[in-house]
């Protein structure tokens, strides 16, 4: 199990996480921190120059997963992680990716005052037993805002303990407490099983009277992707496609969905690629679209999107594979693509 205690910075995180691991029976502190420092030391200048974070990093978030799982393999127990996630999509590709090893997470938030936070960390700067860099102090107040605005999600998402007025060991105490009770529940991302071959995964377009196109904000993975999953053993893509779609979204087609896309998703370690079809579910009527629902641990949201708007909010490869689909449907006939492309 983890214990992912969460929160900006200065709000009491690496204190706390010390204290807790020596309260939970076979608990170890697993600092993600490490990690950035390590890849620091790796990439080139140039890699890290393209981002402002190493958060923002894929090899990043995916040791943070590696190393977790090895580590409680090798110890298992507890592993007391803490570190900041302010951005939804960072969350749900680790928690998603620890929930497909089935590893559990339970989601912890340090949320003392601002007036707190601000106090802590130039107080922090002044106790430092060597001169602090001052781009850390402002480092750690630019991201107060950014915190301010990730608050809904990780209220919603999290056990809050405002330790304001709490030393790190009572802190811990709390936790220690809400993990035995369950009062920090387990978190309840969908448990997606890694691969370990290639897939066949089917999707469904489906339209409004604007002929936009629905797509959904999974919780476990980045970025937004259409209804859908993958095709289970024996199983036609097709019906496949139906399945998903009256699991996710509560609604019934009736008709079987023409085919608009093959897509050969070529592999790219660490994932296995595979086929992904993309199916005409047709237009929903208002109606329709009033009695969508979602299931809260698998789906976020669902919205209806024009074609360029869906640029912003689909990975590139799957971008191209509905841009391609969305040409086949005008010119009414499938498409066979390769990495999202035409082959000649």
């Amino acid at each position: 199990m983890i214990v992912w205690i969460n929160g900006t910075f200065g709000a009491g995180k690496t204190s706390t996480a010390r204290e807790l691991a020596g309260l939970l029976p076979d608990g170890t502190l697993y600092d993600p921190e490490l990690i950035g420092d390590a890849l620091r030391r790796l990439l080139p200048h140039k890699r890290l120059a393209e981002v402002c974070d190493y958060q923002d990093l894929p090899s990043w978030r995916r040791l943070v997963v590696d190393a977790a799982a090895a580590m409680l393999a090798e110890l298992g127990g507890v592993l007391v992680v803490p570190m900041t996630l302010l951005r939804q999509e960072y969350r749900d590709e680790i928690f998603g990716a620890l929930a497909a090893r089935r590893i559990p997470v339970r989601h912890v938030l340090l949320a003392p005052a601002e007036t707190i936070l601000r106090e802590r960390i130039a107080r922090r700067q002044e106790t430092e037993p060597e001169p602090a860099d001052p781009r850390d102090r402002t480092w750690a107040y630019d991201h107060i805002p950014v915190y301010r605005q990730a608050l809904g999600w990780l209220t919603a998402d999290a056990h809050v303990i405002d330790n304001g007025p709490l030393t790190a060991r009572e802190t811990a105490e709390r936790i220690a407490e809400a993990v035995r009770t369950d009062a920090a529940g387990i978190c309840d991302i969908v448990q997606t099983p890694e691969p370990t071959r290639e897939t066949v995964a089917a999707g469904v377009l489906l339209f409004d009277d604007q002929d936009r196109v629905l797509l959904v904000d999974p919780t476990y993975k980045p970025g937004w992707e259409f209804p859908g999953g993958v095709v289970e053993a024996g199983e036609a893509p097709a019906c496949a496609g139906v399945r998903e779609v009256a699991e996710e979204l509560g609604l019934t087609l009736e008709q079987v969905p023409g085919l608009l896309v093959v897509d050969w998703e070529p592999p790219r370690s660490p994932a296995y690629g595979g086929l992904r079809l993309l199916f005409d579910g047709g237009r929903l009527t208002r109606q329709d679209a009033e009695r969508l629902r979602l299931p809260g641990p698998e789906l976020r949201a669902w919205r209806f999107v024009t074609e360029t708007e869906a640029a912003g909010l689909l990975p590139p490869q799957r971008y191209e594979r509905l841009r391609w689909a969305l040409r086949a449907r005008e010119r009414g006939h499938p498409l066979y693509l390769e990495a999202g492309r035409p082959t000649p």
